[in-house]
């Protein structure tokens, strides 16, 4: 008798939990970034919010949580109801932080559901105009005539610029030196004041100083060029094939959230990427939508993770 209760208990708390999926959304949905206002993650959340609210019928709101990496974003989604209304989105940072950290306040693996990869942006290996090298071929040949004689700045130890830098120091099989900045802008400025000759930047953020000279574009870093910048080529093109870094937008969901919820967040997603606006503002900022769904998106991410754990233990990189 007893096991006849239990087992209807168990297929009312089932039919429960469908019916109250079957009824979502019926509140807001709070979208976490991972990242500060104004940079390329904040602006794929808002640029996606609204449009994604409409085709979910609810309202999505857009909330930072910066801090550690994304550590901070990820560790609160990780612990919130697995119920649809939290949704987190990071950046390839995501990728790279269980092998630069010891010890993380989640579990990539355990504590999230990838719904989406909304687009990737490649990098742009960029140089000041008064430096030698107009080409990666000058560039990787001065670099071999003298190990470490060349510098590249970046916003901080274990930062994309950074592991950027560092494999493409593996992938052409140079020597350079590493030059940490606390941010981004301050690297930034230094190389395009000349202090640094070499920086890794991304299209969207850098494109502004190509366009007006003070930078040179010698190569991008995505298997095809930028549609935003057409006249620079790949790193292949430039001679250094096998060298592929891209900075990524993704949007996870706690892991235990109801397998129909996330067909339903994952329907909406894709339907707002195919939009033209969505599909535009993307390439205005340097990046191309990614191609496939949640189960590419996710061996992507895990590749990545691969790979980038191979280059930090090998560099012996470690952050600040």
């Amino acid at each position: 008798m007893k096991l006849v209760k239990i087992y209807a208990l168990l297929i009312f708390i089932g039919v429960s939990g469908f019916a109250g999926a079957q009824e979502w959304p019926n509140r807001p949905i709070t979208l976490i970034v991972s990242y500060p206002p104004g940079g390329t993650a904040d602006l794929m959340a808002r640029t996606i919010a609204t449009p994604l609210g409409k085709a979910l019928g609810t309202t999505v709101v857009v909330e930072n949580k910066p801090g550690a990496s994304g550590q901070i974003a990820a560790a609160y989604v990780a612990k919130a109801n697995a119920d649809g209304y939290t949704l987190m989105l990071d950046a390839s940072s995501y990728s790279v932080n269980p092998s630069l950290f010891p010890k993380l306040p989640y579990d990539p693996n355990k504590d999230f559901k990838t719904l989406a990869i909304l687009a990737q942006y490649p990098n742009v290996l960029l140089v000041h105009p008064s430096f030698p090298a107009k080409s990666v071929k000058e560039l990787v040949a001065m670099a071999k005539a003298k190990p470490n004689s060349i510098a590249y700045a970046s916003s901080g130890n274990g930062s994309a610029q950074h592991l950027a830098g560092a494999l493409f120091e593996v992938k052409a099989d140079v020597q350079m030196q590493h030059i940490p900045y606390k941010g981004g802008g301050p690297a930034l400025n230094d190389v395009v004041g000349g202090q640094v000759p070499v920086f890794f930047g991304s299209v969207a953020s850098t494109k502004q100083y190509v366009d007006s000279g003070k930078l040179n574009a010698l190569a991008v870093t995505g298997k095809k060029r930028a549609s935003s910048m057409p006249s620079v080529p790949t790193m292949a093109e430039a001679g250094v094939p096998g060298y592929e870094v891209y900075e990524w937008n993704g949007i996870f969901a706690p892991a235990a959230t109801p397998a129909v919820i996330l067909v339903k967040i994952s329907d909406g997603i894709t339907k707002v990427m195919q939009s033209a606006e969505v599909k535009d503002k993307v390439l205005s900022l340097g990046g191309e939508p990614f191609q496939g769904g949640p189960d590419v998106a996710d061996r992507f991410i895990k590749g990545q993770m691969v790979e980038w754990a191979k280059l930090v233990k090998s560099g012996k990189i470690t952050v600040d």
